[in-house]
């Protein structure tokens, strides 16, 4: 088994699992430490927990209640992979901590989940502008909702949220060059992170780390439109960590490279100075 962590922050940390273990692999009894919910997005395994055997395969969800011991077993086929979400005690807590929910010891494939571990796999991917610790939020908020059959419906927004909202959200416009995540965006606006979460996207219709991508991407633009920067210092000027990370995001916005998006803004600048000539 390998544990490869993929973000790790005091309200959710999450961990890639790959198992190559199989039929011929002696099981072993383990303890959850923390309350969990693992997504299964390759391969199956079963699980012996609380006297109840599961079958697992993608789809599927482990999950992890403190104290509680379960064994994995494969019987039938060798390997799985598990992108896993562990849980601060406050976010369980904000999202329902009832314990007949943390105690069913795993979920079927359900579309309700899945569609959501997918979201997640191209976040940790890189494949979405959505941030992982939202998604994973937002994935073990849906599971609370699926099995206790309640939908936790944030109340309509008042003045003063929407006011907490907006002026965070200004708040990352202007520090979008640094590292933000969901936990100090939502300190910034004095709120747990998960109704926060629920809070800044209600308001303004997209995740806090959607509207950090986004801003940094705007920057980009006004960056790229300049000559006097290489598109290796717009990257890094605007936040970006890595090169091949926003070439490919800004592609995704703009329907080309930021190399091909400067080339035109000369062309465009060229015509208006032309024009200005004539008249």
């Amino acid at each position: 088994m390998t544990a490869t962590p993929l973000l790790q922050s005091d309200s959710i940390s999450v961990f890639d699992f790959r198992c190559t273990a199989g039929p011929a692999d002696t099981p072993f009894v383990e303890q959850h430490s923390g309350h969990s919910v693992s997504y299964v997005r390759k391969g199956s395994f079963g699980c012996r927990s609380r006297g109840r055997t599961f079958e697992l395969v993608a789809g599927s969800v482990l999950v992890g209640h403190p104290g509680d011991e379960y064994m994995c077993t494969h019987d039938h086929v060798c390997g799985d992979e598990c992108l896993s979400f562990f849980l601060g005690e406050a976010l369980v807590q904000a999202i329902g901590d009832r314990g007949e929910i943390w105690q069913i010891g795993a979920a079927p494939p359900l579309p309700e989940l899945m569609v959501l571990g997918e979201l997640a796999q191209a976040a940790a991917d890189g494949r979405s502008d959505i941030g992982l610790d939202e998604v994973g939020a937002l994935f073990a908020g849906r599971f609370v909702e699926v099995v206790s059959g309640r939908s936790q419906r944030p109340p309509a927004a008042g003045a003063k949220d929407r006011r907490r909202a907006v002026e965070t959200a200004l708040w990352i416009d202007a520090h979008s060059h640094l590292d933000i995540d969901l936990e100090q965006a939502a300190t910034q606006a004095g709120i747990s992170p998960f109704h926060f979460l629920r809070l800044f996207s209600g308001v303004l219709g997209v995740t806090p780390h959607q509207y950090l991508v986004r801003s940094r991407l705007r920057h980009a633009a006004r960056l790229l439109a300049d000559d006097a920067f290489s598109v290796t210092d717009v990257a890094y000027d605007v936040g970006f960590g890595d090169l091949s990370n926003f070439v490919r995001t800004f592609h995704r916005a703009a329907g080309v490279s930021p190399g091909k998006f400067r080339e035109a803004s000369r062309g465009m600048r060229k015509i208006f100075q032309e024009r200005l000539v004539l008249h």
